[in-house]
């Protein structure tokens, strides 16, 4: 017998924590490579995918079973390590890259097509991740959103409560900024020895 996610979002919504991990498990490994790609750090991943979990299950009475359960999750997972990066630029006066460490594992599923599996790989690769650090909190997000999540410019803008238009210029300003990054090999002349 399979339960439905609208089986299982009744259950979690009753206190069933048992319904809550059955509904979110799917999705744990995807939302630790989405909070790695904006973080750059395993270890800050690892907590921003928790406190993700943890919000989703204080929230979950308040989810609305217009949108898919992935797309809500992945909306408390932007917003916490948004608000993550944001304390440790208050908290630390460390290097851009001081954070940085490569994911472990490949995120493609066994038996994926090659193209799924470098696409994956690159998404999640230190190179792009590096490069991504050089961007501001709003652009990062709203790059891996689009570009790696492929998210619509409006479903995005719903997220950051702005226009088509505004979320649009900002992924334009992010590729420009990674295109130049790999023309000019910024961030490795920042640690280059001197």
């Amino acid at each position: 017998m399979t339960v439905d996610n609208g089986d299982l979002v009744v259950a979690a919504r009753a206190g069933d924590e048992r319904a809550f991990v059955e509904l979110t498990s799917p999705y744990r490994a995807a939302l630790h490579a989405h909070c790695y790609r904006l973080l750059g750090s395993l270890h800050d991943a690892d907590d921003a995918l928790q406190e993700t979990l943890l919000r989703a299950w204080r929230g979950i009475a308040r989810f609305e079973p217009r949108s898919p359960i992935s797309a809500w999750l992945y909306r408390i997972a932007t917003n916490v390590s948004l608000r993550m990066i944001e304390q440790r630029q208050r908290r630390d006066a460390v290097p851009i890259d001081a954070h940085l460490e490569p994911y472990p594992q490949p995120l493609a599923a066994t038996g994926a097509e090659p193209a799924t599996t470098a696409e994956s790989r690159e998404a999640i690769g230190l190179a792009f991740v590096a490069a991504m650090q050089l961007l501001p909190p709003r652009q990062r997000a709203i790059l891996v959103l689009r570009d790696v999540l492929d998210w619509s410019a409006r479903e995005v803008a719903e997220l950051f409560d702005d226009s088509v238009a505004a979320v649009n210029s900002a992924l334009q300003r992010a590729r420009e900024r990674l295109r130049r990054e790999r023309e000019e090999g910024s961030l490795a002349r920042l640690h280059a020895p001197a």
